[in-house]
């Protein structure tokens, strides 16, 4: 089995599928196809929807690049090797009501070579997470749920890991550790060892990136005709700052998009169209969004909600 063909061949249709599903519930907004090239070697596809019905803002990217390895690859002692392939889906997005979450999810997969050509490591990455404004219960414990059911296969101890490397991953450190969201599954550097193959972490992460449609459109199907105001509009802006802030300060994908010569465009599509910043705002206790503050703290999602 070739790896790499069998990912890049996953990625493709999981694109289509995403997108086709996306389109249709939206009913107005369709995506925007933009083909470009990596200037070291490769490209990408990148599909946008804005200005949507649902979907304020979205974009689900495929991309197949190669080059000398970066920097803040090479500073890891681990990592041997000249020249790197990076494979993967990035998918993000950005609904008009403040009741359906902003979702994210990212599945990729890199193989680094000598400079001879030889393969000399490879690896998988990926994960899912969540960022409500507005949360019923259980839609958080269908998001966690869906996913530990996909991970459930491959090592019934996955889920828990993977869970909280993603409550340690994504918070706004320089924000006293704020939480961006309430998680998901983050995993990297999976490689082949002892206890499973490569073939065993290519099909667990197609497990985990089938998983993303189950797990996200439930909610906007259950929630995108909630009626809201401008307030929780103006609380949606102002949770998407936190947003910002995490993608350009702290997110190692965004630096590793910039550092590799990556296509800016494509790079920067995570971002909301509209945020807002607010000088030491702080919700009003017992109100909604002081509620939605709690429910950032890391917590067990999988016995709780209905």
């Amino acid at each position: 089995m070739n790896i790499k063909n069998e990912f890049i061949n996953f990625i493709e249709l999981l694109q289509v599928q995403i997108c086709d599903v996306l389109e249709t519930i939206d009913g107005k907004a369709v995506f925007r196809q933009d083909v470009w090239q990596h200037p070291e070697g490769g490209g990408g596809r990148t599909h946008v929807i804005e200005g949507g019905n649902v979907f304020e803002k979205g974009g689900v990217s495929t991309s197949i690049v190669h080059g000398k390895i970066p920097a803040m690859l090479l500073d890891k002692k681990d990592i041997p090797g000249s020249h790197f392939m990076a494979c993967g889906i990035s998918v993000i997005i950005h609904p008009v009501n403040p009741f359906v979450p902003t979702v994210h999810a990212n599945f990729r997969y890199f193989e680094l070579y000598d400079k001879k050509g030889a393969l000399k490591d490879r690896w998988f990455g990926g994960g899912a997470d969540l960022t409500p404004y507005y949360l019923e219960e259980c839609d958080g414990s269908h998001f966690h749920r869906t996913f530990k059911k996909a991970c459930d296969p491959f090592g019934i101890e996955l889920y828990s890991l993977f869970k909280r490397k993603c409550d340690e991953y994504f918070v706004n450190k320089h924000r006293n550790n704020e939480p961006r969201g309430i998680g998901g599954i983050f995993y990297e550097y999976m490689r082949p060892d002892s206890e499973k193959n490569i073939e065993d972490i290519l099909a667990f992460s197609q497990s985990n990136g089938n998983a993303f449609l189950n797990a996200y459109i439930p909610l906007v199907i259950r929630n995108k005709d909630v009626p809201y105001t401008q307030a929780h509009r103006s609380w949606q802006a102002y949770r998407r700052g936190r947003y910002v802030e995490f993608n350009l300060i702290h997110d190692r994908g965004t630096l590793f998009g910039i550092q590799t010569n990556g296509r800016t465009e494509s790079v920067l599509i995570s971002l909301p169209p509209f945020a807002e910043w607010k000088y030491d705002f702080h919700p009003v206790p017992g109100s909604p969004e002081a509620q939605m503050e709690e429910w950032l703290k890391p917590r067990d999602w999988i016995d709780t909600g209905s």
